[in-house]
């Protein structure tokens, strides 16, 4: 039988006033499903569990990008060369992930039910603040199972209708806590993130053009492969390239894969004149 249900119709914990939050209502009336609460016994750590690597995001003219590799390791070994960790949270929203992956796929598909659960019930879609704190929210419900090994750790990029013009575009980073930090500009996270963070030192401006910060975000991931291991870099071989997506006031959009294989071999041929990639502009 579902949750709360009776002969003849739903149970009454649907009908009692509460909170808009899906993930609270879970946890009160049926705990048991949310799976990024539940903790290994005492003394355990998970191990050899796939992780996913480096993303990134980055504010441009007309919104932000948010990307990420395709790599899963299992320590030493390449769990899954094609992992989709760049994910559409609602219309103007998405959120990539580094860390452990199964959770962090339900974590993502949680917060996607949540957004949409509190528009139904509210009438109007959540702010871009409150969505990162909502993530946060749900982060912190899973620091026992970071502390045993299974940490997730998300990135939220988003537009933001009532921000200035140009700056619209907006970034959120989080800790295995729960804590919510907005960047400005950029910001990577996952075991290649120093030298993604570097490589957009150097590259960002702001102001850039889509295709401009496209290139700026295959660059400097193209950096992170290269020093990290565990951050797979184009594979032209396979024809398995980053994934890449903006968030503007048209909404979400995942580049093509034409254009994200144009964008990664033209990448590429840089590499081929200059091994350690382009200099900053002065």
């Amino acid at each position: 039988m579902a949750l709360g249900e009776h002969e003849g119709g739903l149970g009454e914990e649907f009908f009692t006033p509460g909170s808009s939050s899906f993930t609270e209502f879970l946890a009160a009336h049926r705990p048991g499903l949310l799976s990024t609460r539940r903790v290994l016994p005492d003394g355990v750590r998970a191990e050899g569990v796939p992780h996913g690597t480096t993303v990134l995001a980055l504010t441009f003219g007309d919104g932000v990008l948010i990307a990420g590799d395709r790599r899963a390791t299992m320590g030493n070994l390449i769990a899954q060369r094609d992992l989709e960790k760049v994910h559409p949270a609602d219309d103007h929203t998405a959120v990539a992930f580094a860390g452990s992956v199964g959770l962090a796929l339900d974590l993502v598909k949680l917060y996607q039910v949540e957004l949409a659960h509190f528009e139904k019930i509210e009438g109007i879609p959540m702010t871009l603040a409150a969505k990162a704190t909502r993530l946060a929210t749900m982060i912190r419900g899973n620091l026992a199972q970071a502390m045993q090994g299974l940490a997730v750790v998300p990135l939220l990029a988003g537009y933001d209708p009532a921000g200035p013009e140009g700056g619209r575009g907006r970034i959120f980073g989080f800790d295995v806590a729960g804590g919510r930090y907005e960047k400005f500009g950029f910001h990577a996270e996952g075991s290649g993130s120093p030298y993604a963070r570097g490589a957009l030192k150097k590259l960002y401006r702001p102001g850039m053009t889509r295709r401009e910060a496209a290139l700026a975000a295959l660059q400097a991931l193209y950096d992170a492969a290269d020093d990290d291991s565990a951050t797979g870099g184009p594979d032209l071989t396979r024809r398995i390239y980053p994934v890449v997506s903006v968030i503007t006031e048209d909404g979400f959009e995942r580049l093509t894969e034409a254009e994200t294989e144009r964008l990664s071999h033209e990448t590429v041929e840089q590499r081929r004149t200059r091994p350690d990639g382009p200099n900053a502009a002065l």
